[in-house]
């Protein structure tokens, strides 16, 4: 089957809910499934994310032959961003697959409790719920290489520029997806709200509104907010975005997290997007040697998915980042376990062991791609930071240094949303040997 086939079967394979499968492969391999959303309302930030979380993993087959010759068996399971959907695929591939990437901060909460017994690492990188960073209480999942409430607390920084402070007497809105993705950084930014006296405000876009966002814009125009925050995804970027063009909002005022970032939705509004912000755990380098070799293994070998002019965006190379957490905790587990084949515990161990300094992100290629950070038995993110990306009319471009999260305004809120939900979901294996 040609790359034109496939991409011309792939809609119709989706639509019926099959799974996608490289194929089979004779040598020793491992499964690794990722619960994707190439369907539904949010296909179109969801898409591009995919194809680069796929074309690392076929490069790395092509030029490698795998992972120290283990070849990656990579599937997905189509759920169109359906919480009931995701479910299903997680118990589907749940015996096959070295670890889940449920993809949604909804399927991620279903499937939590379930990790514990089923015992397969969930990677949720930049999503899912922020006190997952917990490694003592949440053993199985993973949040690398930053959480939301460290994307808020560097948005806030940013803002501010580095003067909470001078946030006093301010207001900021923060609109959200009616979702729990939406509703996560609220307990966090209201804690900073009441500690540096600025008036915080809420205001959720349901899936049914994303397109049409009056209602809340003609809120926001009586609230005249001094910025307004995003916590937006698919169809709600777009919207909210024309929306803020056509009340002639301020665009350097307005501000959104990592998937509030994408190129096709600032496209959309093109210049009159023009100052338009998104902090950002990854940044796109296209002459990095990792992109050069997945043009030249996949995307050029007419392997990929990839449509020509998204190469250089930023939510597809920053699905390259994310399978490359997955590579790099197999070689950490192959190595410690003395092992080629690595299991689903083996892998929960190298996801909880990744050293990803400025010495070894130049070694795989991908220098100035995502902040160094590593994790450990007690934090599952490793708190990376990021960067303040801005729209410049046709593009994002870096507008900041390096931001770093201040997870010390919220290390007690994280230990006691950690230990409410232990104590809901109970009983709740806490692991006593992980010293915080």
């Amino acid at each position: 089957m040609n790359a034109l086939t496939r991409k011309c079967l792939l809609p119709a394979l989706l639509a019926m809910g099959t799974m996608l499968t490289l194929p089979a492969l004779a040598e020793d391999s491992v499964n690794v499934t990722n619960l994707s959303y190439r369907t539904g309302p949010f296909a179109a930030t969801g898409t591009p994310v995919m194809n680069g979380q796929r074309d690392y993993m076929l490069m790395i087959n092509a030029r490698d032959g795998g992972v120290n010759g283990v070849k990656i068996d990579y599937q997905e399971c189509e759920t169109g961003y359906n919480t009931e959907k995701g479910v299903e695929c997680y118990e589907k591939t749940k015996g096959q697959s070295i670890v889940t990437q449920p993809w949604s901060t909804g399927i991620t909460l279903q499937v939590l409790p379930k990790s514990n017994i089923d015992k397969v690492p969930i990677l949720a990188p930049g999503y899912g719920f922020s006190p997952m960073a917990d490694g003592k209480t949440f053993q199985w999942a993973f949040n690398p290489p930053t959480s939301y409430w460290d994307g808020a607390s560097m948005i806030l920084q940013d803002i501010s520029k580095g003067d909470l402070a001078s946030l006093k007497g301010k207001k900021i809105v923060l609109l959200h997806l009616d979702a729990p993705y939406g509703k996560e950084p609220i307990p966090l930014i209201q804690a900073y709200a009441d500690k540096y006296g600025f008036t915080f405000q809420a205001i959720p876009v349901g899936v049914k509104e994303m397109q049409n966002q009056s209602a809340q814009w003609l809120q926001i125009r009586r609230e005249k907010p001094d910025y307004v925050l995003m916590w937006g995804w698919g169809a709600m970027n777009t919207g909210a975005l024309t929306e803020a063009v056509k009340t002639k909002f301020p665009m350097d005022h307005f501000v959104g997290i990592w998937w509030s970032g994408s190129d096709a939705d600032l496209k959309a509004v093109g210049e009159a997007g023009k100052g338009y912000r998104s902090i950002s755990w990854s940044y796109p380098e296209s002459n990095s040697k990792v992109m050069q070799d997945i043009k030249k293994y996949v995307v050029d070998a007419g392997q990929s998915m990839l449509p020509k002019d998204e190469f250089d965006y930023v939510f597809y190379q920053r699905g390259v980042v994310i399978s490359m957490f997955t590579v790099e905790a197999m070689k950490a587990a192959q190595e410690h376990f003395n092992t080629k084949v690595v299991t689903a515990e083996q892998l929960r161990w190298g996801l909880e062991n990744l050293k990803l300094d400025d010495a070894h992100l130049a070694e795989i290629g991908m220098t100035g791609m995502v902040p160094p950070f590593s994790t450990s038995c007690a934090d599952h993110s490793g708190h990376a930071g990021g960067w303040m990306l801005q729209w410049d009319g046709t593009k994002f471009v870096k507008s900041s240094d390096l931001l770093k999260p201040e997870t010390e305004m919220y290390a007690e809120l994280s230990k006691t949303e950690a230990a409410k939900y232990a104590e809901a979901n109970k009983p709740w294996p806490i692991n006593e040997d992980c010293k915080m």
